[in-house]
């Protein structure tokens, strides 16, 4: 990405864009999206269940910073309605501790 003027709403369309295909996902799996934060530049993604073991996740991806600092933007702590590309969705946006990290989690609602 470049410094233009256009960046935020680029990172924005990604990160609902993003979130609306982990939603799609985690919705056929019958798990919660997992955003495993770090201090690299991207960002571990998993399906599963935050109350089971790490090592029981299935990896899907990782995710730019500048993404997930977009989708912490777009949502909150909490039930979240939102309406991405027509489609509604409805999470609940909540927090883990994975290891030393933090975890950002998107459960279905």
């Amino acid at each position: 990405m470049n410094s233009s003027s256009r960046d935020p709403l680029d990172a924005a369309t990604a990160a609902a864009s993003t979130l609306s295909t982990y939603l799609e996902l985690s919705l056929d799996k019958g798990k919660s999206l997992i955003v495993v934060l770090s201090q690299r530049e991207n960002n571990e993604v998993y399906l599963g269940d935050p109350g089971e073991p790490d090592a029981d996740w299935i990896s899907c991806a990782a995710m730019h910073n500048t993404v997930v600092r977009a989708l912490l933007d777009a949502t909150r702590s909490g039930l979240n309605e939102l309406v991405i590309e027509g489609q509604a969705y409805r999470f609940v946006r909540t927090f883990a501790q994975v290891a030393e990290h933090g975890a950002v989690v998107f459960t279905p609602a």
